[in-house]
């Protein structure tokens, strides 16, 4: 399997604004690692990227989604209740012109993004204000929005596919392959017809022992899709130590009560034969896909047993995300998780922005997070932020 970094040149010949929008994303990161965290007493002077859950409301039920999935923790009338308290557009308007002078990538998700009412004027507003936008979305209502989002000219979206039709519906429910398809259809008919390349579209696809030995079909099927990449997603995952770990320690350093890392605890990673996952992903890597492949994370043969098995086994270290990233849950609240929303650090609706990010709570947390050995909090040893920016251990 090649590193994520043999990669790079391809994603700058097929996405040039995604690739130096990310380039710019990370040199933020890697500033903020260097001289924020050392220098700035628990505060950061950097924000490269921001999360929106814009919504906990959402069309599928995906077996592994630590929200609607089998162990779930935003489900039935709870889900119903919290959406009562989306946010309306307006009340993004005000932090979208707070951080626009600092140029954060943005990502919207959900839940389903294309449920919350307010999307395309949200998109649009953040696009005007100079924003790079990515929207991850399931995919299943991308055809009768296709027209709109290419007219308004989205950057780029993330669209999740878990294997190839079968393989797909019974992780993500039944016609659900099928609908993504005629989404990437439907993009493409009105890319051509409105004469743009935007928005870049690709697949994040999550590894489970549900989907492993399939995920070379998807890849191969993806090909018709006029993609800009595919990620898979080693997945996150949990065991019943490290959330009682994470749970103490959550309240004794940070006086808080856990309940989102639970819905990880699925067991969708028992089983998983690391070097037949391997091959299948090196075969992957070779494919002549005409777009970059990535593999979250990136890890060397005989660690991917490690990664499924041992999952109190760390592969990343040193959380870099409080320096220079931020999450924005669809009630209003900030934090740094985005998996794992309970620690709040303030909420949109009643400060402002920059004196919440580095407010007293974000201090905390940041200082917290720096003092524990390995950079990193017990429930972070397998969460995606954590796969996709920590530090690299030897010998992984």
């Amino acid at each position: 399997m090649k590193t994520n970094f043999s990669i790079v040149p391809k994603i700058v010949i097929k996405n040039p604004l995604i690739a130096l929008n990310t380039a710019t994303s990370f040199l933020m990161k890697n500033k903020s690692m260097m001289v924020d965290y050392h220098l700035h007493n628990g505060k950061t002077n950097e924000l490269s990227l921001m999360y929106f859950r814009l919504t906990p409301l959402c069309n599928l039920r995906c077996l592994m989604c630590g929200q609607r999935g089998d162990k779930g923790v935003l489900k039935g009338s709870f889900a119903v209740e919290e959406s009562k308290k989306v946010l309306p557009f307006e009340a993004y308007k005000k932090l979208v012109d707070e951080v626009a002078p600092k140029k954060p990538t943005v990502y919207l998700w959900g839940g389903e993004p294309f449920l919350y009412p307010d999307l395309f004027p949200l998109v649009r507003y953040m696009i005007d204000s100079g924003l790079v936008v990515s929207v991850n979305t399931n995919g299943t209502l991308l055809e009768k929005n296709a027209e709109r989002v290419v007219a308004e000219r989205w950057h780029s979206i993330f669209v999740s596919l878990d294997g190839f039709e079968e393989v797909n519906d019974r992780i993500r429910g039944t016609g659900s392959y099928k609908r993504v398809v005629e989404g990437f259809k439907a993009i493409n008919r009105e890319k051509k017809r409105q004469g743009t390349h935007l928005p870049y579209m690709g697949i994040v696809t999550t590894v489970s022992n549900l989907n492993y030995l399939y995920i070379g079909e998807l890849a191969e099927a993806a090909r018709e899709f006029g993609l800009a990449w595919h990620i898979f997603n080693l997945g996150t995952y949990t065991n019943r130590t490290i959330i009682e770990n994470h749970r103490k320690f959550m309240k004794e350093k940070l006086d808080t009560d856990i309940k989102c890392i639970e819905g990880f605890e699925t067991g969708y990673n028992e089983g998983i034969d690391g070097q037949r996952l391997y091959e299948i992903l090196t075969h992957i890597h070779s494919m002549d896909t005409g777009y970059p492949i990535i593999t979250v994370p990136a890890l060397k043969p005989d660690k991917i047993n490690i990664y499924y098995g041992d999952l109190e086994t760390p592969v990343r270290t040193r959380c870099p995300i409080p320096w220079s990233q931020v999450n924005i849950d669809y009630n209003g609240d900030v934090h740094f998780c985005a998996d794992y929303p309970d620690y709040v650090i303030g909420n949109i609706t009643e400060d402002n922005f920059f004196s919440i990010f580095n407010g007293e709570k974000a201090i905390r947390f940041r200082k917290a997070l720096k003092e524990t050995p390995n950079g990193m909090f017990p429930g972070c040893i397998r969460c995606y932020q954590n796969m996709l920016f920590g530090k690299k251990i030897r010998g992984f």
